[in-house]
């Protein structure tokens, strides 16, 4: 049983990962610094990823410090997202492009080390009060929303399709 949710589980992410980074190709320049709702898509897409990669870690604490956000200081800035205010920087599609991937494979390698013990056990998050296997459901459904929101400005401004992506596809 463990197997089989681990893999239901990474294929899902790899889906949602796949749809979000389709919505990343096939937006035109002229879309990156358009608004989605609140805020511009390239601000929409970089939100999903963060959170993918908070959620994705052991705890709060343990966020910052990773190798890949030592390594592109630049990139979190300030880590505004974390801030209570709206959010404003601007993302370069080749900044974006990279940390999709880093979250990706980030993701492949949390859940394939996942044990029935630590998929069972709280999130070590103090605003989600669920196990880490909710945790990694609810971070799949985030990306999803957004993913959701990307194509359909697609869709509407850019009349672009944005096809539907299972646990089959790879967009590599």
């Amino acid at each position: 049983m463990l197997d089989t949710t681990k893999t239901l589980i990474a294929n899902q992410f790899e889906a949602a990962f796949c749809t979000l980074n389709t919505c990343v190709d096939r937006c035109p320049d002229g879309l990156w610094d358009a608004q989605v709702g609140n805020q511009p898509y390239c601000q929409v897409v970089f939100h999903t990823l963060f959170f993918a990669d908070y959620y994705l870690g052991p705890d709060e604490k343990s966020f910052k410090d990773q190798s890949f956000h030592r390594d592109h200081k630049a990139f979190f800035a300030d880590y505004e997202q974390l801030e209570d205010r709206e959010p404003v920087s601007l993302y370069k599609r080749a900044a974006i492009k990279t940390y999709a991937e880093y979250c990706r494979k980030k993701a492949s390698t949390v859940v394939a080390s996942e044990t029935a013990e630590s998929l069972g056990e709280p999130a070590q998050f103090e605003s989600r009060d669920f196990s880490r296997a909710e945790l990694h459901i609810y971070t799949i459904r985030h990306i999803q929303h957004h993913a959701a929101q990307l194509s359909l400005r697609l869709r509407l401004d850019a009349k672009q399709n944005i096809p539907w992506i299972g646990s089959g596809w790879r967009d590599v």
